[in-house]
C-alpha cells in the first residue's frame, strides 16, 4: 500500500466515516444491489471512494486504457462527501495512495457567456480556473454501476452528465435544463488535486473536434510523461476559443505551454443534449485518433450496452449464492475492483511506448501497464490468474517486456517508467505465482533468467530501476541494512527499510527456489532455498515486548544490531520496516512457519501471540466491535503499533498464519471479524485498495481459500461466507464450493471437508486440483469447540523452505 506523499504524511483518518448511512432505495446515492442475481446490478462503484480507498465511482471497461470519472477535491478524483465537481478526466488509477493520480483532460458542461465582461470573463485568467468554475452537484439520483456513472449538477441551470467507456476511450452526455447555448470547457492545464501538471496543450481541429497534450508527472513522484488526446463531439459547436495563463481568446484555435491553466471552451447553439467522446494514448496524437476509430462509438447507448455486456461476462466467473443484499454487493463490487486493473497500454493498432522510451507493436497480444506490484502479488494476481489465464499470460508477457526493454524487472511500472517505489521484491513472487499457474508457459527459461539477475544483482548506476539496491549487504551477509540515507533514484530504497526488505527478499527468493527447483536448476534451487530462511539473521531473541520473547531487528551495515540514539529499541516502532512494524512484519515468513514457531518459543506460544496479536479473546465476545477497537483502523497508521493492521499488505497472508500452525478455526473467526470492514457504502474499504488488493482479498476470503504461501500454487482454506459458489474457469472447468447454513453475520468454523467427493483433513488444496475443476464441500459449526477439523500434524502443507 503506498504511502500518502511518499510516507510524509501520517493521517489518523479513522473509522468515524462508519457514520456514513445508505439507504439502499431507488434514489440511494449508492446503488445497491438488485433484485435477482444480475452480477453487474450488484456492484456499487461508490464503495470506497471515502475514507481514503482511493476508487472512483466513473466508468471503466475491464482493465481499460480510458476511464471517465468526476474529479472533485481529493488528489484520486472522487471524495463522497465533497459537494462539487471540477470535471470529468479520463485517466484514474483505483486505490492507489501516492498523490499523483490522473484525472487528466478534464471536461464539464457550464452554461453562460464566454467573453470579455461576460459570465466567464476571458480577461481575467481565474476565470478558467477549475476549482473556481466546478459544478455543485446532488447525490440524489447519482448512479455508479460498471461502466456507466451519472450524476446531475444542480450549477449551470442544472445539467445530467452521464459517463460510458470502451477499453480505448469514453463518452460522455450531457443533457442540460436550461434553454439556450451551452458550453463545454476542456480543461487540459488541471487535473486531480495534487497532480501537477508540467505542459499542456489543446488545438481545435474542426468544427467537432478538438486534440491535445497533457504532460503531468508520474504517480509517487516520477518523472513527467505525455498523454495524447482527441475529443469528438456529436454535434458542431458555434462557437470557440482557448485559454492560457494570461485568460481567453475568443476564438483562438490553439494554446500550448507549460504549467499554468490552459483549455478550450466550445460553444454549442440551443444547449439540449451534447455528447462527446474521448481517446487517449501515451504514444502519440495518431494513437489517440486510432483508439477513438477503433472503438467505434456510434452512440452513447450502444456504448453503454456494449461495456455492460463486457462487465457481464467478466463478474459471471463467480456465481454465489447466499449472504444478504449487501454481502452480494460488497462481493461483486470486489470483484468488480479487482478487474480494473493493470491497464491497457498498447493503442488500437498495437503499439505502445517502452520502458527503452521507443516505439513497440503488440501483435495478437494485449500490452498492460500501471503495476502496483508491492500490492498485487498477495492477491490480486493470483484471483487473474485463476479466473482470466489468458489474461494473465499478457501481463506476464508485459512484465517481461519490460525487463527486455528496460533491462530489469519492475516494481511499481507507472506510465513505461519505474517510480521505484515500495520496497523489498515484489517482482519475484509476482512472476513466480504466474508460471505456477501457467501463464508463462513458452517462456520460462526466459523469465528464470529475468528473475534470477533481478534475484543477485544490482541495476547498474545508470538504470533508472532501483532493483534490489539492498543486495550488496544481503548476498554477503543475509541481510539488509537499515540505512535510512541510503541514496534512492526514486520513491523508496530498500536500505530505507532494511529489516522488512529483509524479509521481502527472503519470501522472494523462497519462491524462487520453488521455481529453480522445477525447472531441473539443483544448485540454483539449494541455494535460493537457503536465502529463503535469510530472515534468521534478523532475528533478536532478546527482544520482549507485551510478555513475548524474539523479535525481527534491523541491523545496521557491519551486522551491529540498530539501536535509536535517545530510547531502547522496541519492536512497535518503524524502525527498519515499511509500512509496519516488527510486530506486523513477524509473520511474513510464511515460506518456514516451522523454522519460525522454533523461534517463538513453540506452537503453543505462537498461538498466544498470534491471539495477542488479533485480540482474538475480544474478537469472540463481539468481532465488529473489537476490530475497530483494537486493529488497526486508520488507513495510514502503520507505526507504533503491535496488532493486525487489515488496511495493509504485509498483514493480508497473516489470518491464515492460524492455519498454517494448527489452529484454522482461528482463521475462519479472525477472517470473519475483518469481513465486518468491508461494508456496502463509500467507506466500505479497509485503507486504500491498492489497484484491486484489498477487493481480491476480499473476493478470496469470502469464498473461502486464500494464497498464503507464495510460489506453492496452494490455497489456505477458511470458513466460506456463501452457501454456495462457482467459479466457471476459461477450460471450462467449473470450481463448486458449498457450505451448507454459511452465514456471514457471525462467526462459524469449518467442521469437515470434501474435496471432490472424498474427505479431506487438509488445510489447503493446490491449484492443479482447482484448474481441473472440483468440488469444496464444506461442513460448518457455530461452535468453535467443535471445529477440531485440519488439527492433525498433517493437515498443513510443508513449508517450501523450511530445514
Amino acid at each position: 500500500m503506498t504511502s500518502l506523499a511518499g510516507g510524509s504524511v501520517k493521517s489518523k483518518v479513522l473509522a468515524g466515516a462508519l457514520a456514513l448511512a445508505v439507504v439502499a432505495t431507488g434514489v440511494s446515492p449508492v446503488v445497491a444491489a438488485a433484485a435477482g442475481g444480475d452480477a453487474l446490478d450488484a456492484v456499487n462503484t461508490f464503495i470506497g471512494t471515502q475514507d481514503e480507498g482511493n476508487t472512483f465511482p466513473g466508468a471503466s471497461a475491464p482493465f481499460g486504457m480510458t476511464q471517465v470519472s468526476p474529479i472533485t477535491s481529493h488528489y484520486a478524483g472522487y471524495r463522497y462527501t465533497d459537494t462539487a465537481i471540477r470535471g470529468f478526466g479520463h485517466f484514474f488509477l483505483s486505490g492507489a495512495g501516492c498523490w499523483e493520480q490522473g484525472g487528466l483532460v478534464s471536461t464539464l458542461p457550464t452554461t453562460g457567456e464566454v467573453g470579455p465582461g461576460k459570465a466567464f470573463d476571458t480577461t481575467q485568467p481565474s476565470t478558467f480556473d477549475q476549482k473556481r468554475y466546478a459544478a455543485p452537484f446532488t447525490h440524489d439520483g447519482e448512479v455508479g454501476k460498471p461502466g456507466y456513472y451519472k450524476v446531475h449538477l444542480t450549477g449551470y441551470g442544472g445539467v445530467d452528465v452521464e459517463t460510458t467507456a470502451a477499453t480505448r476511450a469514453g463518452a460522455e452526455r450531457y443533457t442540460f435544463a436550461k434553454a439556450g447555448d451551452a458550453n463545454v470547457f476542456v480543461n487540459v492545464g488541471q487535473a486531480n488535486d495534487k497532480e501537477p501538471v508540467t505542459g499542456s496543450s489543446v488545438r481545435v481541429v474542426d468544427d467537432r473536434t478538438v486534440e491535445g497534450t497533457v504532460e503531468s508527472q508520474a504517480f509517487c513522484g516520477g518523472k513527467a510523461y505525455t498523454t495524447y488526446f482527441t475529443t469528438k463531439f456529436d454535434k458542431p459547436f458555434k462557437a470557440f476559443g482557448t485559454w492560457s495563463p494570461t485568460g481567453g481568446a475568443p476564438g483562438s484555435r490553439s494554446s500550448e505551454g507549460g504549467a499554468g491553466l490552459r483549455g478550450a471552451w466550445l460553444t454549442f447553439a440551443g444547449g439540449g443534449q451534447v455528447t462527446a467522446t474521448t481517446a487517449i494514448s501515451q504514444v502519440d496524437a495518431q494513437g489517440a485518433r486510432v483508439n477513438l476509430a477503433a472503438e467505434r462509438i456510434r452512440s452513447f447507448d450502444a456504448a453503454k450496452d456494449a461495456v455492460q455486456l463486457a462487465w457481464r461476462h467478466e463478474l459471471s466467473t463467480v456465481d454465489i449464492k447466499g449472504g444478504t443484499t449487501d454481502d452480494r454487493t460488497v462481493f461483486y463490487t470486489s470483484l468488480y475492483h479487482a478487474l480494473l486493473q493493470p491497464l491497457t497500454a498498447n493503442d488500437a493498432d498495437g503499439r505502445y511506448y517502452g520502458f527503452d522510451k521507443k516505439i513497440h507493436r503488440a501483435v495478437g497480444w494485449t500490452y498492460y501497464d500501471f503495476f502496483s506490484l508491492w500490492d498485487t502479488y498477495r492477491s490480486q494476481n493470483q484471483l487473474l490468474a485463476l479466473l482470466r489465464p489468458s489474461r494473465a499470460k499478457d501481463i506476464a508477457k508485459s512484465i517481461l517486456a519490460i525487463h527486455d526493454q528496460g533491462g530489469w524487472l519492475p516494481r511499481w511500472a507507472y506510465a513505461s517508467q519505474e517510480t521505484n517505489t515500495m520496497t523489498g521484491d515484489p517482482v519475484t513472487p509476482f512472476l513466480v505465482d504466474l508460471w505456477r499457474f501457467g501463464a508463462l508457459s513458452g517462456e520460462e527459461a526466459h523469465a528464470y533468467q529475468a528473475l534470477l539477475q533481478n534475484s543477485r544483482e544490482i541495476p547498474p548506476a545508470s538504470s533508472p530501476f532501483q532493483g534490489r539496491s539492498g543486495n550488496a549487504s544481503y548476498q554477503a551477509d543475509g541481510f539488509v541494512q537499515y540505512d535510512p540515507d541510503f541514496p534512492k533514484k526514486g520513491q523508496d530504497t530498500d536500505p530505507n527499510h532494511g529489516a522488512s526488505a529483509t524479509l521481502e527478499y527472503a519470501l522472494g527468493d523462497c519462491s524462487l527456489s520453488v521455481m529453480a527447483a522445477a525447472l531441473g536448476k539443483k544448485d540454483d534451487a539449494a541455494a535460493l532455498k537457503e536465502k529463503g530462511r535469510t530472515y534468521r539473521t534478523l532475528w533478536d531473541s532478546t527482544q520482549t515486548d507485551r510478555g513475548f520473547t524474539g523479535f525481527f531487528r534491523p541491523k545496521v551495515l557491519g551486522g551491529a544490531w540498530f539501536s535509536p540514539a535517545d530510547k531502547p529499541y522496541s519492536p512497535q516502532s518503524q524502525d527498519g520496516f515499511h509500512e509496519g512494524t516488527a510486530w506486523q512484519y513477524q509473520w511474513l515468513v510464511q515460506q518456514d512457519v516451522p523454522g519460525l514457531v522454533q523461534r517463538m518459543g513453540g506452537a503453543a506460544n505462537t498461538g498466544k501471540r498470534l491471539d495477542d496479536f488479533f485480540a482474538y479473546d475480544e474478537l469472540l465476545k463481539n468481532p465488529a466491535t473489537a476490530v475497530r477497537e483494537n486493529w488497526v483502523v486508520g488507513p495510514y497508521d502503520y507505526y507504533d503499533q503491535f496488532r493486525y493492521n487489515p488496511n495493509n499488505e504485509p498483514d493480508l497472508h497473516s489470518p491464515w498464519m492460524y492455519a498454517l500452525t494448527g489452529q484454522p478455526a482461528k482463521t475462519s473467526a479472525v477472517v470473519r471479524a475483518a469481513h465486518t470492514l468491508f461494508t456496502n457504502a463509500p467507506n466500505g474499504v479497509t485503507g486504500n485498495d491498492d489497484l484491486g488488493t484489498m477487493s481480491a482479498w476480499y473476493v478470496f476470503s469470502a469464498l473461502g481459500f486464500y494464497p498464503a504461501v507464495p510460489g506453492t500454487g496452494n490455497f489456505v482454506l477458511n470458513a466460506p461466507r456463501f452457501g454456495k459458489s462457482v467459479l466457471h474457469l476459461e477450460n471450462g472447468r467449473d470450481i463448486t464450493i458449498t457450505a451448507p447454513g454459511a452465514d456471514g453475520s457471525k462467526l462459524q468454523y469449518v467442521s469437515g471437508l470434501k474435496v471432490g467427493s472424498r474427505p479431506s483433513d487438509q488445510v489447503y488444496v493446490g491449484f492443479d486440483q482447482l484448474k481441473r475443476g472440483t468440488t469444496l464441500d464444506f461442513s460448518l459449526t457455530a461452535d468453535g469447540a467443535k471445529a477440531t477439523w485440519g488439527t492433525s500434524p498433517s493437515s498443513a502443507p510443508g513449508s517450501p523452505c523450511s530445514d
